[in-house]
This record gives structure tokens, sequence and C-alpha cells, in this order.
């Protein structure tokens, strides 16, 4: 029987973590270069950008559609398959929207990252 070995590969950062909760001696704090600092600023900066826009549509989401039915009341009429619409809006409108708002901002933080990596200076 030939059994592979398994090897986990983590960064230096996930060791010091984990260096902590084993109780072992931490490791050297990793440093980096003056253009990897400023090239990790450029991607936190724009991932915080893209974050914010997507916290402002959640917000605008869970704030809007309680005005939306107060300013809409006949929505608590319509009735769809025996529920009124304006329940069926706060109980099922928000879960789609969220996890469309949290798809967004996966996708907008990984071209972040895409965009500024070292081999990709002409798309900056």
């Amino acid at each position: 029987m030939n059994r592979q070995h398994r090897v986990t590969v983590t960064s230096p950062q996930t060791r010091i973590a984990m260096a902590g909760r084993r109780g072992l001696p931490p490791g050297p704090v990793p440093r980096l270069a003056p253009e990897e600092l400023a090239h990790a600023r450029r991607i936190r900066r724009v991932q915080l950008r893209w974050a914010a826009m997507g916290l402002l549509g959640v917000l605008t989401l869970l704030a809007g559609l309680p005005l939306l039915l107060d300013l809409a009341p006949g929505l608590w009429q319509i009735r769809l398959a025996g529920v009124p619409v304006a329940w069926l809006a706060v109980a099922v409108l928000p879960y789609p929207v969220l996890a469309g708002l949290a798809f967004w901002q996966l996708r907008r933080a990984e071209r972040a990252e895409d965009a500024s990596s070292p081999g990709n200076e002409a798309e900056r």
C-alpha cells in the first residue's frame, strides 16, 4: 500500500497566529519590502472602497425595505399564494439580494488583487 505524505501549506502569518494557540514560541515576524508594502496598501485601499460600497448596499436594503413597506401600505393587501407580498418582501427578498451583494463584493476584491498583481503592471 503506497500512501502519499500530506503536506499543509500555510503562510508565515498563519504560523505566527497558530503558534500562540499551541504554546509554541512565535517565529520571526515577516517584513515586507517597501514596494511590497505599498502594493499591499493599494490593494487594501481598493478593497476597503468596494467593501464600503457593499456595506452601503446592505444598509440601503435593510433601511429601504421598511421605508418602502411604510410608504406602500397597499402591498399588505396584495397576496401571492395566500401570503401578503409585503411579508414575502421582508422574509424572502433580502436573502438573495444579500447573497448577490456578497458575491459582487468577493468578485471586486479578487479583481483588485488580480489587477494590481506584479505581472499586471499595464492594467494599473
